[in-house]
């Protein structure tokens, strides 16, 4: 992995990633007794100790899952680009239908955002994230989430209602 990585413009992973690939640990937090409590600024030093290591890399993207129970999570996520992070909401995902297509569905939506917003990094991470999000509550590994969908999450609304 570490050669792979070294030709990556964008990285993205989590905390668990980082540590088993490349040996890199958040400071002054540990994920395994405080993983109901994820605070997106422990990730900075992730961030930071990735792009040390990889000076290609012009974003490394994190995502940030609470585990309170196997169905109830928080989610959330963060961006450094090497001078800023960007971290999105925390969102509340009770009552989880499925997390398989989770990450996948994070880093469909994470493209899309980069893609469709390429001067604005926020809006292209909360639209990966509330595409995540939104993935938990279909059964299977495909996102079939459509985009006023997601947006509609961005912009705050989880009421569940149909909209018409």
């Amino acid at each position: 992995m570490t050669e792979l990585t070294s030709y990556c413009d964008i990285i993205l992973g989590n905390e668990e990633d980082a540590e088993m690939h490349f040996g890199i640990k958040p400071e002054g937090i540990s994920v395994q007794t405080e993983g109901h409590n994820v605070k997106a600024e422990a990730f900075l030093s992730v961030c930071e100790q990735m792009m040390e290591r990889f000076p290609r890399a012009k974003k490394v993207i994190t995502t940030l899952r609470g585990s309170i129970s196997a169905s109830h999570n928080t989610w959330a996520g963060v961006l450094y680009d090497g001078k800023q992070l960007l971290q999105t909401r925390q969102y509340q995902i009770t009552d989880i239908v499925d997390r398989v297509g989770g990450g996948d569905s994070f880093m469909g939506g994470l493209i899309y955002g980069l893609l469709q917003f390429p001067e604005d990094d926020q809006n292209a991470l909360d639209f990966a994230v509330a595409a995540s999000c939104l993935k938990h509550t279909i059964k299977g590994d495909a996102n079939l989430a459509t985009v006023a969908e997601v947006e509609k999450l961005m912009g705050g609304d989880a009421s569940g209602r149909v909209a018409r």
